[in-house]
């Protein structure tokens, strides 16, 4: 049994305009589409955090990784460098049994010769160790290896081995005119 009160003037104007009707049907559809919202905007926010999480992770292993190739990466180049040095260079040569090349000598395009050639310098074979080619893997290793004796030298033996022999190659590096 409630009555509402008369309105007057105004008042009852405005009330004309608002239809007349319980305001808690209208509520309800509302609230739970302001909830749905919100629930959903957390879950994005939820997943999008999760998803940048795991990239941070995959950053933080390919930055540790890019730093291990990168010290390898160093390592192998001063290994390069050490082996390019020219004083290994000029050590890997001797072992090879290389000498330093003579005077070169060019040819003009008209054919005279600019120079005069020399002879490379001799080494004693008893300095230059001996360059054996790589050895070839046999099928069937022998169970017992045979070492052959080794020849005491005489004095006769010595001095020839103080003579570069015919066996022991000296090599010359080509000349390349300009160079």
């Amino acid at each position: 049994m409630s009555r509402k009160p008369e309105l007057r003037g105004r008042a009852a104007r405005l009330a004309r305009l608002l239809p007349a009707g319980a305001g808690t049907a209208a509520r309800t559809p509302f609230v739970l589409l302001v909830v749905l919202l919100l629930g959903g905007g957390l879950i994005g926010l939820l997943v999008l955090n999760s998803a940048l999480s795991a990239g941070s992770f995959q950053l933080d292993d390919l930055q540790r990784d890019t730093k291990s190739l990168t010290d390898e990466e160093q390592a192998l180049q001063r290994d390069v460098d050490a082996y390019a040095a020219p004083d290994a260079l000029q050590r890997r040569a001797r072992e090879l049994g290389m000498v330093p090349g003579g005077d070169p000598a060019f040819l003009n395009p008209d054919g005279t010769v600019k120079g005069v050639p020399g002879a490379a310098a001799q080494q004693s074979s008893a300095r230059t160790p001996v360059v054996r080619p790589p050895e070839v893997l046999a099928p069937a290793p022998s169970p017992t290896p045979t070492v052959p004796p080794t020849p005491t030298p005489t004095p006769s033996t010595a001095a020839a081995s103080a003579q570069p022999s015919a066996a022991t190659p000296s090599v010359q590096p080509s000349t390349i005119p300009g160079r």
